[in-house]
């Protein structure tokens, strides 16, 4: 495989026209490319981040079947599909000659683990681990018990300083860049019912679960936040229920999400609601 095999550009249209079909094919599995590409094509091409967001296709000879696709949105790091060994060294190679800036790879495990290889041979650049993940799909829902007081109800405009004010708390308690705008992420997900909330009995909300918009059949849940104060007492748990079984009573055939391995917590409770393995993900970093 050659880097020359990997073609690159910053043309979301073209991009789509020719990689859709590949996307579509494995929408679980494809979730972020096809969840954050909509998000680029609803928003703009700056909602993620300041940087211009750059798109890849690999194919044997630039025009056969598409074999992988990759994303990058900066400040996030790179996003790529499944890839053998020889595929990794060649993105390597391809983003080494053009001097691309690369501060990390998401990926499935084997394929982050042989691009960070691969990486630091082409460039010297030595990578670590960040964060190993797990995504999962909604196989039977079976609601978490004991429920909890309260019920589950979709956020409304009303609720729009808690949305932003939560989601930038989300972000502090995982670590990560959050890189959309509060607000602004906030107003998405209004827009389309995209958050449920549990509250209780008084009308007090005390836990948020977000949705993607449905794109090829799956919509995907994230985030979902309770604050410290409030953790341990099923709220997480019935409002992921309850947002799990809107979204497939909205037509959604598929519905994932990802958990971090290094949460036993909540890797549990997803398990008891009903959701199953798929794949196991891993993001490394490169540099601080």
């Amino acid at each position: 495989m050659s880097p020359e095999n990997w073609y690159l550009t910053e043309d979301l249209d073209e991009f789509l026209a020719r990689a859709g079909d590949f996307l579509h094919s494995r929408p679980a599995l494809h979730t972020v490319p096809l969840t954050v590409t909509d998000g680029l094509r609803r928003r703009g091409p700056h909602v993620y981040g300041p940087g211009d967001p750059v798109f890849g296709i690999l194919s044997e000879d630039g025009g056969g079947p598409i074999r992988a696709v990759l994303l990058h949105t900066p400040p996030f790091p790179v996003h790529v599909t499944p890839l053998t060994p020889d595929e990794a060294d060649a993105l390597a190679a391809r983003l080494a000659d053009l001097d691309h800036l690369v501060s990390g790879i998401s990926a499935a495990r084997g394929t982050a683990e042989a691009f960070a290889a691969a990486w630091q041979r082409r460039t010297g650049a030595a990578g670590s681990v960040r964060q190993r993940q797990r995504l999962y799909r909604l196989e039977e829902l079976t609601v978490p018990e004991p429920r909890p007081e309260g019920r589950a109800r979709i956020a409304e405009e009303r609720d729009r300083a808690l949305l932003a004010r939560w989601y930038g708390a989300f972000h502090e308690d995982v670590g990560t860049s959050r890189g959309q705008d509060p607000g602004e992420w906030a107003d998405a997900r209004l827009s389309h019912d995209g958050v449920t909330l549990w509250e209780t009995a008084d009308g007090t909300p005390v836990s948020l679960v977000g949705t993607t918009p449905r794109i090829a059949g799956q919509v995907r849940v994230a985030p979902v936040y309770t604050p410290a104060e409030l953790r341990g007492r099923g709220y997480a748990g019935a409002a992921t229920a309850a947002a799990s079984r809107a979204a497939r009573e909205a037509g959604a055939a598929e519905v994932v999400l990802f958990t971090d391995l290094a949460n036993p917590t909540s890797n549990g409770l997803y398990q008891r609601i009903g959701y199953r393995p798929v794949a196991d993900f891993a993001v490394w970093g490169f540099g601080d």
